[in-house]
């Protein structure tokens, strides 16, 4: 027979994650369905990483309401959590006053949003705020309350926390097909896995729509919207403290120059809809866009400081999110087109998913035992170094450097392992070992190795991203 589930939760994604922590909070059991060999592998890996500033959009929308919520969440999550948050401030910056009409307009959106903190800027305070900023610079905006959050390693500990207090997570689980019997959901994998399970949370991101065909739900169709970008050094001669973004337009937000929280900055993205949900393609018109756009918000930029490149798909289907309880499927909740600001929200989608299953009949008894806290793994790189000798002392693989770049330590890469991450992606978004200048020319090989002695794999086993991304034929 089967498993049977209360709640099954299909995309292990930000919200995905961020939903299976919140139910992990009541008497429940849980699973977590993922058709990747590892969690954040999807739309969640590839983002700005910017925890927006709650005036982009208008609070008529829910995910402006939504947005709100959860950018003020980050701070109790980061003191849980395990992973990398900053709220250096976001300013969008005006180069004419046409443009300072449109500033004009975000700032009392802001006000009626209720976004702290928010100010218009002369040109003399947008650069005291950013002295990176163009001469050209006009005026702006400013927003206190953004910030910037790695999203990988932020799923990763909101997946490790569901998991410690009883979710259950099936990876390279493919939903293939659904049918009812007797009141529950009999769900089918692509590998012919079978779960039963009460309700169902459909957060599949760019296959939201045929997750929701599988069950017979509503149609709509997930329109992918690709995104390019460019990564800087993290030696890049000029940074900016805050994020930088332009005027947005009507298709997007806008090219943004992000200082990431782990040193680096990120340039991007583009916006242009594709068809091919797998289509993660850069290409040298679309980035030279993006380095001119930057440009012209931070003149120092320079493409000598690029180090890679990549690109992310955003789920389009109408202008707002789409959360709710289906008409036309049974104990079905669709989590669908969470787009920007799709992850400055998910905390607050994970509490608002919660309270649409228990409208839906969903009985939730809060645990008495539930523990909000994950262990934190002491990253070499930002430890004082009288407490790395005192690491070394006990771990003697913490004195042991395999990263270079990122100064990432064996241990690192050992705990990411023992973690679950057993592919180079998997180890690269845990730990940021193969993420600096050399991308990987240096350390994939010492990493495999590693993989090989603690998984017992053998070298043609191992793969970038789980599948057929096999990493080595031959002889080693």
């Amino acid at each position: 027979m089967p498993e049977v589930f209360d709640v099954a939760i299909v995309g292990a994604g930000v919200c995905g994650a961020n939903i299976a922590r919140k139910l992990s909070q009541y008497e429940l059991k849980v699973a977590l369905l993922e058709k990747e060999i590892d969690v954040s592998l999807g739309t969640s890996k590839a983002n700005s990483g910017i925890i927006h500033g709650g005036f982009h959009h208008n609070k008529k929308y829910l995910k402006a309401r939504l947005e709100l919520e959860g950018a003020m969440m980050f701070d109790r999550l980061h003191q849980e959590l395990d992973f990398p948050f900053e709220r250096c401030g976001v300013v969008v910056v005006a180069f004419h006053e046409d443009e300072m009409r449109a500033i004009e307009q975000l700032y009392w959106q802001g006000v009626e949003n209720g976004a702290i903190g928010i100010e218009m800027c002369s040109r003399e305070r947008m650069l005291e705020l950013e002295p990176t900023l163009s001469p050209d610079t006009v005026g702006g905006l400013y927003a206190p309350g953004g910030g910037i959050v790695e999203p990988y390693r932020f799923v990763f500990s909101l997946v490790e926390s569901a998991r410690k207090n009883g979710v259950q997570v099936l990876g390279q689980f493919k939903v293939e097909s659904a049918t009812r019997q007797d009141d529950l959901w009999l769900v089918t994998g692509a590998d012919g896995r079978q779960i039963q399970a009460r309700y169902v949370v459909n957060a599949a991101g760019l296959y939201a729509d045929a997750i929701s065909a599988a069950f017979g739900g509503e149609v709509f169709h997930i329109r992918p919207r690709k995104g390019e970008y460019y990564l800087l050094d993290r030696s890049a001669k000029v940074k900016p403290h805050r994020v930088v973004f332009p005027v947005p337009t009507t298709l997007s937000k806008g090219i943004l120059v992000v200082p990431t929280v782990e040193g680096t900055v990120l340039l991007g993205p583009t916006a242009s809809d594709v068809d091919d949900k797998e289509d993660f393609a850069t290409t040298r018109q679309a980035l030279s866009s993006v380095l001119q756009t930057a440009r012209t918000m931070v003149p120092g930029i320079s493409e000598n400081d690029v180090i890679t490149s990549f690109a992310g798909l955003r789920p389009v289907y109408g202008e707002d999110f789409y959360i709710d309880i289906s008409k036309k499927a049974p104990h079905l909740v669709q989590v669908a087109a969470i787009q920007s600001p799709g992850l400055t929200a998910s905390p607050a989608i994970g509490e608002y998913v919660k309270d649409l299953l228990k409208k839906d009949g969903l009985r939730l008894v809060e645990r008495t035992d539930w523990d909000p806290y994950v262990k934190k793994t002491p990253r070499v790189r930002d430890i004082d170094p009288y407490v790395l000798d005192g690491l070394v002392k006990e771990d003697p693989a913490y004195g042991d450097i395999v990263c270079r770049c990122e100064q990432v330590s064996e241990a690192e890469i050992v705990a990411a392992i023992r973690a679950g991450h057993t592919t180079l992606d998997g180890i690269k978004y845990f730990t940021r070992a193969q993420m600096g200048r050399c991308q990987g020319a240096f350390c994939t090989y010492r990493i495999i190795k590693i993989l090989m002695r603690e998984t017992g794999m053998s070298y043609d086993q191992i793969t970038k991203r789980g599948g057929n991304s096999f990493e080595l034929k031959g002889e080693l």
